[in-house]
């Protein structure tokens, strides 16, 4: 379940209170997972996991199945819900799990005490587990050293656990960059072994860990270890190595680096540059993105054409700039043309010139029509095509200023003007 936007300090104090609920119900409870290991590196969580002794029927019982959600209650997990702005949290019940016969879930799970749970887990430093009334950290997999260290590591044998969830291995890959840390030895050769299971895993699945990839610090040493390790041969195959010669592919990661506010389909119009527009077509299809980030993509590509080739946008007639000025798009195609410049492609005065349009009023690069299509009916303009090219016409010279008014508009359409 996706989670609730909310106050950070309400969304702690409510984990804080789960906690302390089912501990006093007599149950072991703790903090578990990121927010244990966000907590220890200095950073605000994004959200809470809870681990506890208490089965799924006790969470539920105690915090009121109005203010819980049973959707995961089958591996043993329940979701509280907080108060206003405090979000939610995940309880789950200290479990082993079953063979994994999907390559995502266990067969079935048996419940079992924290130190076992630990070992199910994915990497040493997202199986710690903390109180968070007093601060201790209970440590059963080596995780504080390997936080302290800068490493990711697999718990226990590093094939297990990537055959029991084959995306952990790109989770592996975006925990190392975001965080600047090194990626075990033996964890990283298992990964460079079954790269190819990747290709079982959801597009969704995939998808998801490239957008948190590409969107965050690190991200260009992501793609890097994705090369790397042969995973960008499996989930970006049509724009990485050997699709595309590896010098290309580097000078695409440093300019995904260099974006401001950097998403998935900015970096995908990015690394597919050079590919073309079918080539960039067939990812978002691929990965079963939105309708939206596709149309993303292809209009950043597409603009980074039009704009960054031959010829200074500022001294052509407005009409032909205006629809990527006015674009909602707009400010990321001016991000990726100030980063392209940056790292030296492309001309910097126009990624100034075009961000200087965007932040102008809408109501400037953007007015309201002089006309409507009906307007133009009743006028006796012929209805169909004709209607379109006398829109797109009087459109341009409004634009241009050329005309400012309503009967100007008219008697341009009217006039073939």
């Amino acid at each position: 379940m996706p989670a609730i936007p909310c106050d950070p300090a309400l969304a702690r104090e409510f984990a804080a209170q789960v906690v302390h609920g089912l501990r006093g119900a007599g149950h072991e409870t703790y903090w578990a997972g990121g927010c244990v290991r966000d907590e220890l590196l200095g950073r605000i969580p994004a959200d809470y996991d809870v681990a506890t002794a208490a089965r799924p029927d006790d969470v539920r019982r105690l915090f009121g199945r109005g203010r819980t959600l049973a959707i995961g209650a089958a591996f043993g997990v329940i979701t509280v819900l907080g108060p206003k702005n405090a979000g939610q949290v995940e309880v789950a019940t200290f479990r082993a799990d079953a063979p994994y016969t999907d390559g995502r879930h266990p067969a079935g799970v048996t419940f079992c005490s924290a130190r076992e749970d630990a070992q199910r887990r994915d990497f040493t430093i997202n199986g710690l587990f903390l109180d968070p009334a007093t601060g201790e950290v209970h440590d059963f997999v080596g995780g504080r050293a390997d936080l302290a260290d800068g490493i990711v590591r697999a718990i226990g044998v590093p094939a297990m656990r990537f055959g029991e969830d084959h995306l952990r291995m790109l989770r592996a890959v975006r925990f190392t960059a975001f965080f600047g840390f090194v990626l075990e030895n033996d964890t990283r050769a298992a990964i460079e072994r079954m790269t190819h299971l990747v290709a079982s895993v959801s597009p969704e699945r995939v998808a998801a860990e490239l957008r948190a990839m590409l969107s965050r610090p690190g991200r260009r040493e992501a793609l890097e270890l994705l090369a790397d390790t042969g995973l960008a041969r499996e989930v970006l195959m049509e724009v990485a190595p050997p699709a595309i010669p590896a010098a290309r592919w580097q000078e695409a990661t440093r300019i995904v680096a260099a974006f401001d506010e950097p998403d998935l389909p900015m970096a995908l119009a990015t690394l597919a540059e050079h590919a073309g527009t079918d080539v960039l077509a067939r990812i978002p299809s691929r990965l079963r993105l939105s309708n939206r980030e596709a149309k993303q993509a292809a209009w950043i590509h597409a603009g980074v054409v039009a704009l960054a080739g031959p010829g200074d946008p500022a001294t052509q007639p407005w009409s032909q700039v205006q629809p990527w000025v006015a674009h909602e798009h707009a400010a990321a195609l001016a991000d990726v043309l100030r980063a392209r410049a940056t790292c030296g492609h492309g001309d910097p005065a126009v990624a100034a010139w075009l961000t200087a349009q965007v932040a102008r009023p809408r109501l400037e690069i953007d007015p309201p029509p002089l006309v409507t299509g009906d307007e133009l009916l009743a006028a006796g303009v012929p209805p169909g095509k004709p209607i379109g090219a006398a829109l797109a016409r009087i459109r341009a010279l409004q634009l241009d200023g050329g005309i400012t008014s309503r009967d100007q508009a008219l008697a341009a359409a009217l006039n073939g003007a």
